[in-house]
Parts: structure tokens; C-alpha cells; sequence
């Protein structure tokens, strides 16, 4: 049996799992596996990295922007360079 306050606390996760604003990755890293081989991607309080050789010169790759697709609004803010 379950007792009452486990019931609210499973109540108040699936609140929070649908207001995903309350969420801020500040830094994490993972493997996508990409179509030829797998890469690991981090981000780090708004930076990213990807070891893959496209993002090494451009700095920015697919594996970068589909975690950013996947992660929508739950990351830090990028800071803009000042004008």
C-alpha cells in the first residue's frame, strides 16, 4: 500500500515533468549516435562541444542543434556579445 504523502510527491513530479520552464540544464554530457559513428556532445553553463570534426571547425553540428531541439527551453540562456 501506498501511503498519502508518496501520493503527492508522484502527483507534484508529473506537474513539474509538464512545466518544463521550471528546469535549467547548467551542464551535462551524452553520447549520440550518429550515423556513422557515435560522439559525445557537452554543454557547460551555455557552451557547447561535439567531438565530432564538422563542429571542431564551425562550432556548432547536427548533434548540437538536435540536442538543443530535444532540450528546447531547459537550457541557460546564451549570452549575447555585447555590441
Amino acid at each position: 500500500m501506498m501511503d498519502s504523502g508518496m501520493i503527492g510527491k508522484i502527483e507534484k513530479a508529473k506537474r513539474y515533468a509538464e512545466e518544463k520552464d521550471r528546469v535549467v540544464f547548467n551542464q551535462f554530457e551524452v553520447t549520440m549516435r550518429g550515423d556513422n559513428n557515435d560522439h559525445t556532445v557537452r554543454y557547460d553553463q551555455g557552451k557547447w562541444n561535439c567531438t565530432c570534426s564538422y563542429f571542431q571547425s564551425h562550432a556548432v553540428c547536427a548533434h548540437t542543434m538536435g540536442m538543443e531541439m530535444i532540450l528546447e527551453k531547459m537550457l541557460l540562456p546564451v549570452s549575447q556579445p555585447a555590441a
